[in-house]
C-alpha cells in the first residue's frame, strides 16, 4: 500500500491511496481524512486502506492523476522526529577528517538526535537558505513510521511497530554544527527543516529488498542533474531500523506517527576504504560532508562546495525493475 498526503490549503493535507505506479490515487477521506488520523488508530484503519488500495489497482473507483508536485511531506508534522546514525562508515569518515577515533560505544549504542518536527518541507518545495556560509547540505536517508510503540521493546518486537517507510532529506547546515556541539547539548539551529518522499509505502510494497528491518536496494541521489551518491541501504549499517526504534524507545514509549531515520547512508569502498565517487565506479555519497571528509582526508582541504541558491538535488529509490518506489524529492535551494 502507498500512501500520500495531498497538498489541500490544510496543515496536514487530504490523505490519498496512490497506485503502485504512482499515477493515480484516490482521496481516503471516508476512511481517515489524514495520515496521522489513520495512523491513530492504525488496527482498525489499515485493513480498510488495503481494501481500497487494490480496488485502486483493479480502476474500481474513480481515481484522480497523481502528480508529486502537489503531495506535501506524507506527515507534513510529526508528533516526533528522531534521526539515528546507522551507517557508521560516515561517523568514522567524519571522525578521520579531524583526526579523532570513533568511540567503541558507537558501534552498540546508537547515535541519535531529536529534530524539529513542527513543519517538514514538501518533497518538490524550496530548501530556503538565509546565509551559504552556513553551509548547506543534503542527506539522503530512510525513515520508518511507527503507530504507538511501548517503552522497552526490544530490537525484535520494534520491528513490528514499522508501519510505514519513506525516503528523506534531512537538511544540515554544516556551518552552523560545531559551534552547537561544542555548547554539549546537541543540533538545533544546524538542523533545519527536512523533506520526506511524495509517497509512504507499507514494508510489503519492497518485496525481498526489505529483509532485516533494511531496505537492501540502492539510494539514487543527483546533484544538478548528476549522479552523486548509489549507495545501498542494504549493505554497511551497524544498525537497523528496528534496533534504532529499540533504543528511542529506552526510556520513553513512542506516539503514533513518530519518525525514525537512518542517517545518511553511507557504504565503504570495496576495499574496505572510503567510497570513491559514482563518476570513478564508487557507490558516491548520500550528503556532501562525505565527499569532503575524504578529500581533506586524501588531499588535505575540501574542495566540493556545499549547496548553494540554485542548487537541485533529487533523491529517489528504485525497485529491480527500475520503477519508482516512493515518488522523488527534489528541491531547489531557494535565498531567503
Amino acid at each position: 500500500m502507498k500512501l500520500a498526503s495531498l497538498n489541500n490549503g490544510s496543515r496536514d493535507g487530504m490523505l490519498v491511496v496512490v497506485s503502485k505506479d504512482l499515477t493515480r490515487c484516490c482521496p481516503a477521506g471516508a476512511i481517515a481524512p489524514t495520515l496521522q488520523a489513520a495512523l491513530d488508530d492504525w488496527a482498525r484503519i489499515a485493513p480498510e486502506l488495503e481494501v481500497l488500495a487494490r480496488d485502486v489497482e483493479h480502476e474500481a473507483v474513480p481515481c484522480q492523476r497523481f502528480h508529486e508536485r502537489e503531495a506535501l511531506s506524507p506527515l507534513p508534522r510529526a508528533y516526533q522526529w528522531a534521526d539515528g546514525s546507522a551507517y557508521i562508515n560516515h561517523v568514522e569518515l567524519v571522525r578521520a577528517a579531524r583526526g579523532a577515533k570513533v568511540p567503541e560505544s558507537f558501534y552498540h549504542d546508537p547515535l541519535m538526535y531529536q529534530g524539529g518536527s513542527d513543519s517538514f518541507l514538501p518533497p518538490r518545495g524550496a530548501i530556503p537558505l538565509a546565509d551559504p556560509a552556513w553551509g548547506c547540505d543534503l542527506e539522503g536517508e530512510i525513515a520508518a513510521i511507527t503507530d504507538d510503540v511501548p517503552m522497552g521493546v526490544t530490537p525484535a518486537e520494534a520491528a513490528g511497530y514499522i508501519k510505514l517507510l519513506m525516503l528523506v532529506n534531512d537538511v544540515s547546515l554544516r556551518g552552523l554544527i560545531p559551534a552547537e556541539l561544542e555548547k554539549g547539548f546537541g543540533f538545533f539551529q544546524s538542523k533545519p527543516a527536512s523533506a520526506f518522499s511524495p509517497v509512504a509505502v507499507t514494508p510489503d510494497e519492497l518485496g525481498e529488498a526489505w529483509r532485516d528491518s533494511l531496505i537492501h536496494l540502492p539510494l539514487m541521489v543527483d546533484v544538478n542533474g548528476q549522479p552523486f551518491g548509489r549507495a545501498n541501504a542494504g549493505v554497511d549499517a551497524t544498525f537497523n531500523l528496528a534496533q534504532l526504534i529499540a533504543h528511542a524507545a529506552k526510556t520513553r514509549a513512542l506516539g503514533a506517527g513518530s519518525i525514525i531515520g537512518t542517517g545518511t547512508i553511507s557504504n565503504k569502498g570495496a576495499d574496505g576504504g572510503p567510497g570513491l565517487p559514482v563518476a570513478e565506479g564508487g557507490a558516491g555519497y548520500s550528503c556532501i560532508a562525505e565527499i569532503r571528509m575524504i578529500e581533506t582526508i586524501r588531499e588535505g582541504a575540501p574542495k566540493t562546495p556545499f549547496l548553494m541558491p540554485g542548487d537541485v538535488v533529487r533523491i529517489e529509490m528504485r525497485d529491480q525493475a527500475n520503477r519508482s518506489i516512493f515518488g522523488a524529492i527534489e528541491q531547489q535551494v531557494v535565498a531567503v
